[in-house]
């Protein structure tokens, strides 16, 4: 039995004991699974249908990614891609009251626990001073689920005790009332942004129990389910400052 939270098993970099625990997970699957008859099933993928041109193009030349415990949610296929186009991305830990490199073109807070530190990072002065410098000197910031409510005014944890962000859009989020959104998200651009011109698309996906007290700002997407409903607008995006709670997984170019 591994412990869990309320987005999933806990993360591996919070495991005590994580090689221990592989090497016990190691020994069942041989003890318990027919591994040769796995493998004979096994075949190369095969995509039916028109593909995506995959990944979403780097945000900047020069990217600060936000990695840590609270920051977690980044996926290394993106972030492979984001080097493969000539992008150079490096980390630093808001946990750690790290600022983001100041010649950095390009800030990114990825999805994470953030609700779980939140008074430790609203202490954190060198790191928010270092987020709200970047976006006065023009720099993208951008932010996913849990960094973007760090992106807002306030993060309402649990508790109810309401917590200081970094304040760079006009949002509050909150945990006291936890609401399940889950799903698959095909999603549009309601407007020009660093992520690219107005009605480029982009496959995602949604995984929170936050909720949004206030927000009035421009939205950042036209959104639809997976089943092709409309879910309205999400995000918001205030110059080059934007968020949202979703995961951006693709691009989507429409004339494949």
């Amino acid at each position: 039995a591994l412990p869990s939270r309320h987005l999933g098993l806990v993360q591996a970099a919070e495991h005590p004991a994580l090689e221990a625990m592989i090497e016990r997970a190691a020994d069942l699957a041989v003890d318990h699974l027919d591994l040769d008859a796995l493998m004979a099933l096994a075949r190369r993928a095969r995509l039916a249908g028109p593909v995506a041109r995959l990944g979403v193009p780097p945000p900047g030349q020069r990217i600060a990614l936000a990695a840590d415990a609270a920051f977690a949610f980044a996926y290394p296929a993106q972030l492979e891609a984001w080097r493969a186009a000539g992008a150079e991305v490096r980390s630093f830990s808001p946990l750690a009251d790290k600022s983001p490199d100041a010649d950095a073109d390009a800030i990114v807070l990825p999805g994470g626990y953030p609700e779980l530190h939140a008074a430790r990072l609203a202490a954190n002065a060198r790191f928010l001073c270092g987020v709200r410098a970047a976006g006065a000197r023009g720099a993208t910031v951008y932010g996913e689920c849990g960094g973007y409510m760090v992106l807002g005014e306030a993060l309402i944890d649990a508790e109810g005790m309401r917590h200081a962000m970094a304040g760079l859009l006009p949002l509050v989020t909150t945990f006291a009332e936890p609401r399940l959104a889950l799903g698959y998200r095909d999603l549009m651009l309601a407007a020009d942004t660093p992520l690219g011109p107005r009605g480029a698309r982009f496959r995602g996906h949604e995984f929170h129990y936050a909720t949004t007290l206030a927000g009035g700002g421009a939205p950042l997407f036209h959104a639809r389910d997976a089943n092709d409903h409309a879910l309205g607008p999400a995000g918001m995006v205030a110059g080059r400052v934007c968020g949202s709670f979703l995961h951006l997984i693709d691009s989507v170019d429409d004339r494949s």
